[in-house]
């Protein structure tokens, strides 16, 4: 059966300019020109472009999603055609005139005016290409973009689409499906700023990529106040006065200003002051933030919209799911499978909710018994069969290899990203620990997840376990920080507001709400809060929001309805806190329930 179109209140109020709001916050420029809107577009199974465009299609929604005005599933051997045409103040072009694409759906090709003008592939990173060369101006310019997806025909990056979606396996995204725009630059421009918090050393340290040899000088703002300034070239540090600043935290999201000044070009950035790593603190290695053990209290959340798919609806959208889950109390969203816009993290980072970055997986078609049967009977499998795996090719390994590291140096800035989630489940997994050791390489400041839930292969910071249909265990490990990266999915079904009405994927399903809620009270008292005194350092349930077959979501897949009581969850979530259960356990207010297991007695 077909899912039913379920809009958002934002997809309802849509208007033909969605997403219009600066996308890059992290590295901001006075120059801005947004193309989201109406584009023309054609599918065809020819790869040249088509002479008739026969249909209208609103950029950023891909073709697929009720939003988008096509619902048209693209084909591997099919060609999405986007076209439009733009023009531009004279005093907008400079010397470089860049085109920006958030991220497209997965291979494609760019004309301007007829001309090549560039080419890309992998669907989650952004690009850029300079098309100065072939604008015209003080006329209109064509914007020509031809795009293939594979899906999962081939070994690309694909995340959970599939072309036969049901149960876990979502809607497959194909195209433009986050915001196309355009800024211009001066020929001598700063191009890239890897910006490093040094938290133990009051400083930042800024790497600059800049097209010109001139210096560069970098301020630390508070606000509209001045606190520091150095100047120079590759790598610049600035240290706070006197040693002094506010910690970066979830309960206190400080962020400072950073701007650079060249001789021709001037970019606004920011950053917080935190730090993230993992050490044993007392019995039991912990995830630490700014030298303190901190509990990773979080949320599985996809990603997907009923109305946009892979894409928000608007911008208030994606700040409604970071607010609801904080609104909860839960510190940590786990973003799962996808990597989202810029602005979803500069959310993250100015609201203080910490995230971790799963890669999108890849790779051939997976092996039910090595992704699901061998795991759920304890057998733990080594990754370096890559056939086993769905990474026989070679190609498949260099390309994931490729697209992670473009990741990791796309999100570098944000603040709030705290773990690196190279694999989930074995879904395309290989290497796993030397890919642990690149993640180090290219970002020792971050804690990393090497093999998220199953197949581990003893590296990175997290013994990382996901318990569905069994009582919670914790395993030893003195080395690494061992974390519940999921559990839960329970479920309750809210016909009105369900996108499939006839089949549902859950791991345990309530017909009755309050079962339901009763339901995620026990689980969380009997599978988290006892167990954090006793080494567990994160918990991630599944899920925030429900998404097409799954009704596993603390929200409706259309986001008008929060199923759990939230007096409930917060009161839950005040309990996992480190420092007040250790004084818990202090006045002795738990008692054992029998089974070895701290059951809770009292309210805190």
């Amino acid at each position: 059966m077909s899912l039913r179109n379920l809009f958002t209140k934002w997809g309802k109020e849509l208007t033909s300019k969605p997403l219009q709001e600066y996308p890059r916050p992290q590295f901001v420029r006075k120059s801005y020109h947004n193309l989201n809107g109406w584009w023309d577009y054609a599918i065809t199974v020819k790869d040249a472009v088509p002479d008739d465009f026969h249909g209208k299609i609103l950029v950023p929604f891909s073709p697929e999603s009720p939003l988008s005005g096509v619902g048209h599933v693209l084909r591997p051997k099919e060609y999405l055609f986007y076209r439009r045409t733009f023009n531009l103040p004279k005093n907008f072009v400079k010397d470089v005139l860049l085109l920006h694409f958030g991220a497209v759906d997965s291979v494609c090709d760019l004309y301007i005016n007829g001309c090549f003008a560039g080419h890309h592939e992998g669907g989650y990173n952004a690009f850029s290409v300079d098309i100065a060369p072939f604008y015209l101006p003080e006329r209109d310019n064509e914007i020509v973009l031809r795009v293939q997806d594979a899906t999962d025909s081939g070994f690309q990056t694909r995340g959970k689409q599939s072309s036969k979606r049901g149960g876990m396996w979502y809607t497959p995204q194909s195209g433009i499906w986050q915001t196309v725009w355009l800024e211009s630059v001066p020929a001598q421009y700063i191009r890239s700023a890897k910006i490093t918090p040094d938290f133990d050393n009051a400083q930042v340290h800024v790497q600059l990529d800049c097209t010109a040899d001139d210096p560069v000088t970098v301020i630390i703002t508070d606000g509209e106040t001045e606190l520091a300034k150095n100047d120079g070239k590759g790598t610049v540090t600035v240290r706070f006065p006197d040693k002094k600043f506010v910690p970066w935290t979830p309960e206190n999201p400080h962020l400072y200003g950073l701007r650079l000044i060249s001789r021709r070009d001037r970019v606004d950035c920011y950053f917080g002051m935190r730090k993230f790593d993992c050490r044993m603190a007392g019995k039991y290695c912990r995830l630490m933030l700014n030298n303190k053990p901190y509990f990773h209290n979080g949320l599985l959340d996809q990603g997907y919209w009923s109305d946009g798919l892979y894409t928000a609806p608007s911008d208030e959208a994606m700040i409604h799911d970071i607010e609801t889950a904080k609104s909860l109390g839960f510190n940590m969203l786990r973003k799962h499978i996808k990597v989202e816009p810029a602005r979803w993290y500069y959310h993250c980072d100015r609201l203080g909710m910490l995230v971790w970055q799963d890669m999108p997986s890849g790779g051939t078609r997976y092996s039910k018994w090595n992704t699901m049967y061998a795991p759920f009977v304890g057998i733990n499998l080594k990754d370096g069969n890559h056939a086993r795996f769905g990474r026989k090719r070679p190609e498949s390994r260099d390309l994931f290899v490729r697209e992670y590291t473009e990741m990791i140096n796309q999100l570098y800035n944000c603040v709030s990203i705290a773990m690196w989630v190279p694999f989930n489940e074995g879904w395309g997994q290989f290497d796993a620990n030397e890919i642990a050791a690149l993640t180090k390489k290219l970002d020792p400041t971050r804690t990393v997840d090497h093999a998220s839930g199953w197949h581990d292969q003893g590296g990175g910071d997290v013994k990382s376990l996901h318990v569905y249909f069994k009582k919670l265990r914790l395993p030893k490990d003195k080395k690494r920080a061992v974390c519940l990266t999921e559990f839960g999915g329970y479920s309750f079904k809210d016909e009105t507001h369900s996108a499939n009405l006839d089949n549902t994927y859950s791991y345990k399903q309530f017909a009755d709400l309050q079962d339901y809620n009763n339901g995620v009270l026990a689980l969380y008292e009997r599978d988290v809060i006892p167990w954090i005194t006793r080494g567990l350092s994160a918990a991630v349930y599944t899920q925030l929001s429900d998404v097409e077959d799954e009704v596993n979501g603390l929200l409706t897949y259309d986001r008008k309805v929060l199923k759990v009581n939230a007096d409930m969850m917060r009161d839950i979530n005040s309990k996992i806190n480190l420092d007040k259960l250790a004084e818990l356990l202090e006045q002795g207010k738990y008692r054992d329930s029998g089974e070895h297991v701290p059951k809770y007695e009292e309210t805190v």
